[in-house]
């Protein structure tokens, strides 16, 4: 069988299985206990062995294989879940993801996983913890004899009810082959075995899951019959497939942990075969009924198919194509004045529009992809530092432009780990200033206009302004003149200065100087900006600035002397026109008095080297531009108006060009240069 055709979804499974079962460990880890999770870690592991093998990755089918004997252990209550287990677990998890990735790139998802091999063996065996004592003997004979069943009101009076007209009530786990094909076909033949004996009041998992085949190998059924256990066990073991029947008679049903329905109430009397089966008109698999239950379930189901981002960046460049033509249209329509085409112009620029939301929102992806994976990497932080921290994530669902989301999660690493080491203090050094000992990083995104903010804020430390400057000025990076003009926000932002590092020690975490420059950069070449708030003692806050989309954006378009500039929108504060004896002079710099502030003026003339004509205006078109707290005027000949523009980069030749960030064709044929703001404010 060719499996190359399949590599893409088996990859793409592969990582969503793997996130699961991090999320569902790190549940785990807070309630130990709750068998429920155990069995959903379970189930992922056993679906990535199966899809493994199939695709003949061998070594990560036999490391999961491996990590499920751990999990089938603890579920069957063989053995508890402690520290030292699960940093095994998330180990293994670890490889496997390892190996998941190296299979991405092209790979045989090979690993030396001898060592946490090792160690899961020695779990398994009970050499590294010991089985789980049980507080009395009763307690032990019902941990053997029980499968952990729970029974609502109605069920529990039928069982005693039952046993009152002669009927036995037992519970029959049936454990299908590993290799079993067609399990849920398997799984009615062995109903209709059980209901020729009796009648069946509850199965777990439920009916809906046994006919989906969402079970492993095993499946439990409540059986009331008067046949006896060993011609029961002889008719099941009897259909194929069927590896093992274990049967344990419910002896006290008074026992049973009873589910809160108090609103059914009792009402079986001599008829109770009868009551149950209406019962199991629900349970039975295959048997399709209470539509009317799975309607709710199917309003709110979602369906979806997977489509490569390449055709979504193929069906995006034609769709940057028709804009550019729209454009044109309009331009010429514009030109002819005919209302006919007036008309058709403006209609398709309607449809246009709706059809550019579709194709972006099609692109949008939840930032909780990207945040998913740092519960687990805080975990490790915390281990790692000896330090007490709790991550708490606001807003996962705000969607951001997948060519972002894939360039967003290492800076974010980086500045979740540098939250850890340098903001969040050690317990006692917290207790001593009077914090909780646990310390707290807070990752929040959320929307405002057309940009994504995401924020990483913690409750630590802050930043020591003194020894940030002290350590920028012995590096080089700022000169004493330029010192004593920085403020706070200028002093915090000089951390993200390349080779900066105020680490007291170097270490596997941080001190080496590299990091939050590359953040910087990183994030700067989104089109996004960083900026930093820190109150000494108390905490910092970094906050990252990203546009929804990076393909069209809307811009105001501007004419110096014979040329066309894009400034994007969200940079724009406002336009004004001002007088030339308004200009004012401060060091060797023209101003202009906005509002009570002073804003530099910047001549794109100038600055663009554009071969101007002397002239005697005596008034300025100025676009008020911001970033973060600061602005500038930019100075141009005229405003042509405000339009949306596909971004095209300059290629590979024109790199690097100083305050470029690309361009864009015109509806007249023209290609207009985008002014990239942020480069031009410093």
């Amino acid at each position: 069988m060719d499996t190359n055709q399949y590599l893409e979804i088996f990859i793409d499974e592969s990582k969503e299985h793997l996130q699961a079962m991090n999320e569902h460990l790190l549940q785990l880890e807070k309630d130990p206990t709750n068998i429920n999770i155990v069995n959903e870690v379970f189930r992922s592991a056993h679906t990535l062995k199966g899809m493994s093998a199939t695709m003949g990755y061998e070594d990560l089918a036999n490391l999961t294989h491996k990590l499920e004997n751990v999990l089938d252990a603890i579920r069957n209550h063989k053995i508890s879940v402690t520290l030292e287990i699960m940093d095994t677990v998330f180990s293994s998890v670890d490889d496997l993801e390892a190996m998941v990735h190296d299979i991405s790139s092209g790979g045989e998802g090979k690993r030396d996983v001898t060592e946490v091999v090792t160690k899961l063996l020695q779990i398994e065996q009970g050499e590294l913890v010991s089985s789980i004592a049980a507080s009395s003997e009763g307690k032990q004979e019902t941990s053997e004899t029980e499968t952990g069943l729970q029974y609502d009101e109605f069920e529990r009076t039928v069982i005693e009810q039952s046993k009152e007209q002669g009927f036995t009530c037992y519970e029959v786990v049936v454990s299908l082959r590993a290799d079993c094909v067609l399990k849920a076909a398997r799984v009615f033949m062995v109903f209709d075995v059980l209901e020729k004996c009796g009648e069946v009041i509850k199965s777990v998992p439920a009916s809906e899951q046994l006919e989906e085949e969402k079970f492993d190998e095993h499946f439990t059924v409540t059986l009331l019959t008067k046949e006896p256990v060993e011609d029961i066990q002889e008719k099941v073991k009897k259909v194929s497939e069927v590896d093992n029947v274990k049967i344990t008679e419910i002896s006290n049903s008074a026992t049973l942990a009873p589910e809160q329905q108090p609103e059914v109430k009792a009402e079986t009397t001599s008829e109770e075969p009868k009551k149950a089966e209406e019962k199991q008109a629900e349970k039975k698999p295959v048997v399709k009924k209470a539509e009317e239950n799975k309607g709710s379930k199917q309003a709110v189901s979602n369906k979806t198919i997977r489509v490569n981002i390449e055709r979504l960046d193929i069906l995006m460049n034609l769709f940057e194509e028709l804009v550019i033509d729209r454009g044109r249209l309009e331009s010429i329509s514009g030109e002819l004045n005919h209302s006919e085409l007036n008309e058709t112009v403006e209609r398709m620029s309607r449809i246009s529009g709706d059809l550019q939301n579709i194709i972006l929102n099609m692109r949008m992806v939840p930032v909780e992809t990207v945040f998913n994976r740092f519960p687990k990497l805080v975990r490790q932080l915390s281990r790692d530092l000896g330090k007490q921290i709790n991550l708490e994530i606001i807003g996962a669902e705000t969607e951001l432009d997948r060519t972002v989301i894939d360039e967003i999660g290492d800076p974010l690493v980086h500045l979740i780990r540098n939250a850890g080491d340098h903001g969040i203090e050690m317990p006692d050094d917290r207790v001593a200033k009077g914090k909780p000992a646990e310390g707290t990083i807070k990752l929040k995104a959320y929307h405002s206009g057309n940009h994504v903010f995401i924020e990483i804020e913690d409750d630590g430390a802050g930043i020591n302004k003194d020894k940030v400057l002290k350590k920028a000025l012995d590096k080089g990076i700022v000169t004493e003149e330029q010192a004593l003009s920085l403020d706070d926000r200028q002093i915090f932002e000089l951390i993200m200065a390349s080779g900066f590092s105020t680490a007291d020690v170097i270490s596997d975490l941080s001190g080496r100087g590299v990091g939050l420059d590359v953040v910087k950069t990183t994030i700067e070449s989104l089109g996004g900006s960083i900026t930093i708030d820190s109150v000494e003692g108390a905490g910092s806050t970094f906050l990252i600035q990203l546009p929804l989309t990076l393909s069209i954006i809307s811009v105001m378009l501007v004419e110096v002397e014979k040329e066309k500039y894009a400034i994007p929108l969200s940079s724009i504060i406002e336009t004004a026109i001002v007088k030339k004896d308004e200009i004012l002079n401060a060091h060797d710099q023209q101003v202009i008095d906005f509002r009570g502030k002073v804003v530099p003026l910047l001549f794109l003339d100038d600055i663009f080297t554009v071969p101007k004509q002397e002239n005697d205006d005596r008034f300025y078109s100025v676009v008020i531009v911001r970033k973060g707290e600061k602005m500038a005027g930019l100075v141009v000949d005229s405003f042509i108006g405000q339009q949306e523009v596909v971004l095209k980069g300059l290629g590979n030749y024109l790199t690097n060009v100083f305050a470029i960030s690309g361009a864009t064709i015109l509806g007249d044929g023209q290609v207009a240069l985008i002014v990239d703001c942020n480069a031009l404010i410093k």
